[in-house]
Order: C-alpha cells, then structure tokens, then sequence
C-alpha cells in the first residue's frame, strides 16, 4: 500500500550562496539563462567583507531580484553579513555546515565551495538553521556573557582554594563555603598580615562558631607575603566580576521587559526563576511558530534520544547528541533542582534516577520542561498546572504492578498465589 508524501522540488529560479571568510566572501548567484528552457547562468564574485562592500553586494543581490541567499555558519563571520543583508530586505539563510559538505575527491576551493552551496541551495536541499530577531539576538548577548562571567569567577574561586591548599590553609575542608562572609572575613584578615589561627578561628559567625577548634588546627599553615599578595588580587578579580555580573543582569531585566507576560508564565514552572526564564528565552526566543510541534523543538534542542536503525535492528547507545550549550546548562541546573522538589517533575526524576540514573533523568526531565516551554509560550492563555507528585500512584496500572512483584518474587525462588483481600 502507498502513502502519499508531497515534496517541493521546485528550482529556486535566483538564488545566491556566499562562501565567508574574515577578510572575504566569495558569492555565485545562478538565475535563468535567456531564451527560456531549463539552460541556467551562474556569476561568482568576489567581495571584501567590510561593510561598504557587503552594502554594494546587497544593492547587486536586490538588482538581480535574488529570492534567497545561503551561507555556512562558518565561526562568527557570517554574523555581519547576515545582518546586513536582512536588513536589505532580503531573506538569508544560514545552513549547518555538516548538511552541505563538499563531495569527497573534489577540490576544494572557495569559488567550488560557493558554487556547490548554491546548486544544493537551488533544489531545496537545505534547511535553514535558526537565527531569532535582533531584540532576542541582544538579549541572548547578554545571558550568554553572563554565563561566561560566572565561568571566570568560579575558575577565579578555585585558583583561591588552590593557593589556600599551597599555604597549607584548610579552610575549605572546614566550611562549606569559603566565600560566605566568615570565610572572607578571615581571608581579608590573613591579607592584613593576621595569622595567629586562634585569632583567626574567632571570626567565624553563626553556625560556624561551633566549628572554632577546627578552624584553629585548619589555620596552621605557613600562610606568607607572596601568598598573602597572591590572595589579594584573586579576591579583587572576584569582587570586579561580581560587579560586573550584577550589572549584567540590570541590563538583562531592562531587556527582557518587553517579554514580561512570557518571563512571567515561565517563572511558573518549579526551578525556573526570572533569570532562567530570561536565557530559555534569549535561545528560543519567544515565537514558537518556528517550531511546529514541541517535537520539533525538543529535536532541535537535542534532548530527543537519537534514533540509528538498520536491517530491522536498533543501533547506536541512543544519546541525544550535541544541542545548544547554553540551553542545555540551564534546562540541566532547572532539572537538578526540581529533582529535589515535591512536584510531579520532581517525582519523574527520582523515577527515572532510581531506574536508569541520573543523567538520563537530567535528560528526560530537560525534555518535559522543554516541551511544557512550548506550550506556554504557543498559547498565552495557557497557564501551568502541577500535577502533583502522587500523580504515578493515582494512576498506577494494578493489574501491571501485580504482575511485576510476583515476577519479582518468582525470580527470588517463592511459589506466589494471590487472594483478593476481604
């Protein structure tokens, strides 16, 4: 029996494909030859990538009424070209290097290369990768910088605890957290020129007051002046990116404003709080109408367990592959901390932890919370409801459940017969 598919195999009549480097772009346009018939005309050129001859590049490419124009996401260098020519008017599309690699045995120059990419580009043989609008594109700068600055500040915080180790000063075998207001209290302290542990010890606050004799024995190093200047400007390095994050994140909040009704119902789900809502955001932006199914979205996200089959057999450990870094960071810390909450996520990830561990868990937890995003953001009517942890128990399948536990206990040796209680 036949399915019916429908495929658009129609030729792009004018079509440009742009193959860029940092200095220069090699760009070949095909359109139709004169004269009718399926003859076609193709013209490579060859352009520096400032911006005055990347304008008169666009200015040629709307002469020749060019329908599309295709580039690799080659580094960054397509950033500024994309840009300009959307805002020529024209529709670019960037394409995932691995989907047009050159053929094996050819050459490979750039005037092939951009010849190549226009003839796949031509019978839409490409898939556009996704690149959201430029008020998203700001705010994603920023979310993405500020990760990276919390990247430097924890690297920065371990070099403090490396040089803390050097001096034989134990102080993170004591506290939990030696950048709590006891801990720099103390190290501002060993910087001053303090080293008397007793004296030290005495500083501790709170509930680490009861923590005094061992932070005497934790104290008694061989802590100097080189150290001591060492500390001093690790702690400043801190202090500045402190600084620096929170100013970030004042510009995040300014940017994410005209977003606040979707910050808002994303705030909703468990884990996730205002700055987690700001990075789903900045890197899927807020039009799910690119994505027509949570699938999709999901798939893209690369929280979908890859599928490799051949000869009836499945192939392969099922990972999901290579996604969005920032995404994935954000969905993966929002799944840790709902694994620890009374919700029904909460409950699928002790579930599928228990059964299989806990990166799986991480994953299939990413994915429900990436598919509840879709939903959010698709419909603004739609608000989310927890379904509650005990949702497993209200639906569990009694007759499934009897049936595993006396397979259970059959395998452990037991002769099992079931009579209904009174």
């Amino acid at each position: 029996m036949f399915a019916e598919s429908t495929d658009d195999e129609q030729i792009i009549d004018r079509v440009a494909a742009l193959d860029i480097g940092k200095a220069e772009l090699v760009c070949c346009v095909r359109m139709p030859a004169g004269g009718g018939g399926m003859r076609r005309q193709q013209e490579v050129t060859t352009h520096s990538t400032m911006t005055r001859s990347l304008a008169e590049l666009a200015n040629r490419l709307v002469d020749l009424r060019v329908e599309r124009v295709v580039m690799e996401a080659t580094s960054d260098y397509w950033r500024p070209v994309f840009y300009l020519l959307e805002a020529h008017g024209l529709e670019p599309w960037l394409v995932n290097a691995k989907d047009v690699k050159h053929l094996p045995g050819r050459p490979k120059t750039d005037v092939l290369d951009a010849v190549w990419l226009c003839k796949v580009a031509e019978r839409q043989m490409l898939r556009p990768s996704f690149v959201p609008s430029r008020p998203i594109r700001r705010l994603r700068d920023l979310t993405r910088y500020r990760v990276d600055l919390i990247g430097a500040r924890t690297a920065e915080k371990n070099r403090v605890e490396k040089l803390l180790e050097d001096a034989c000063i134990k102080l993170s075998v004591v506290a939990s957290d030696i950048f709590g207001v006891s801990g720099r209290q103390m190290m501002s302290a060993l910087i001053a020129g303090e080293r008397n542990p007793v004296v030290l010890a005495e500083m501790a606050r709170t509930g680490m007051r009861r923590k005094i004799p061992a932070l005497r024995e934790a104290f008694t190093g061989h802590f100097d002046d080189h150290h001591a200047f060492l500390l001093e400007q690790m702690l400043g390095r801190i202090d500045g990116l402190d600084a620096d994050i929170a100013r970030v994140e004042e510009k995040i909040e300014t940017l994410i404003a005209p977003f606040a009704q979707a910050t808002e119902r994303l705030d909703e789900i468990p884990g996730i709080g205002p700055i987690s809502a700001a990075i789903i955001l900045a890197e899927v932006g807020p039009d799910m109408s690119r994505f027509p199914t949570a699938g999709h979205l999901c798939s893209w996200a690369k929280v979908s367990p890859g599928i490799k089959s051949s000869a009836g057999k499945t192939k392969g450990n099922g990972s999901t592959g290579h996604g969005n870094r920032y995404l994935a960071r954000v969905l993966g810390e929002t799944a840790v901390v709902i694994g620890r909450s009374d919700t029904f996520l909460g409950e699928r990830y002790r579930r599928i932890a228990r059964r299989r561990g806990k990166r799986r868990a991480i994953v299939a937890v990413s994915r429900s919370i990436l598919v509840i995003v879709w939903h959010l953001l698709s419909d603004p009517e739609i608000r989310y409801a927890d379904l509650g942890s005990d949702y497993y128990d209200r639906h569990v399948n009694t007759e499934s459940k009897k049936r595993n536990h006396i397979r259970q206990l059959e395998s452990l040796g037991y002769r099992v017969s079931i009579e209904p209680a009174a």
